[in-house]
């Protein structure tokens, strides 16, 4: 009887480790290939999202599709992102057009303004493409800011997205640092799931 019972100890042992390191592995699993979450680390998300809130970001569509205006997403962005340098030469005139050649190890939240081709200038902190300005209930418009109005405007290069912070005057973004290479973004922030109250769909 004892022998039979340290068999059934040393099986139900055996099987609940099996199901950690199961579990274990799938969420891994998913993180990696699925679904990431993050922290919003600064303010720039402003009145969208705020510091510490969590997001959970979708980490396959864009393997299938193209970012679109309006996507708030997840990436890496230019190397020049870590002390705010273009990647070219331009005008205080205009938004940096071309991003540094190497990437930065740090992940940004921003939202997706402009995409490849379009041609992009900022007024008052709102962004103008292809010569119309942009609806854009959720940003907060700062005619103020030292990159809130850059008149003159870029192309945006082909397979590069140009991302900005909802909170205009608050915001190191790609008018600062350029637009971003699609390889370089990790995917598009669909819902938030931290603090409880603010739980929702984006």
């Amino acid at each position: 009887m004892a022998r039979s019972k340290q068999k059934t100890t040393r099986g139900s042992l055996f099987e609940l480790v099996t199901i950690v390191a199961v579990a274990l592995g799938l969420a891994l699993g998913i993180q990696a290939f699925l679904v990431k979450p993050f922290r919003i680390p600064s303010e720039s998300m402003v009145p969208t999202l705020d510091i510490g809130q969590r997001v959970l970001v979708d980490r396959v569509s864009f393997r299938f599709g193209d970012p679109g205006r309006g996507d708030i997403v997840v990436f890496k962005p230019p190397a020049g992102a870590d002390s705010n340098v273009c990647g070219a030469e331009h005008s205080s005139q205009t938004a940096c057009p071309a991003p540094t050649q190497q990437r930065s190890d740090t992940n940004f939240i921003k939202r997706v303004v402009a995409l490849p081709g379009d041609r992009l200038k900022i007024i008052d902190g709102a962004v103008y493409v292809n010569g119309r300005r942009q609806k854009e209930s959720y940003a907060r418009l700062d005619p103020t800011c030292g990159i809130c109005n850059l008149p003159q405007p870029i192309r945006i290069p082909k397979d590069h997205y140009f991302m900005m912070g909802d909170n205009r005057g608050e915001s190191a973004d790609s008018r600062e640092w350029g637009p971003v290479p699609k390889e370089w973004i990790i995917g598009k922030a669909f819902m938030t799931y931290w603090p409880p109250g603010k739980i929702g769909v984006l």
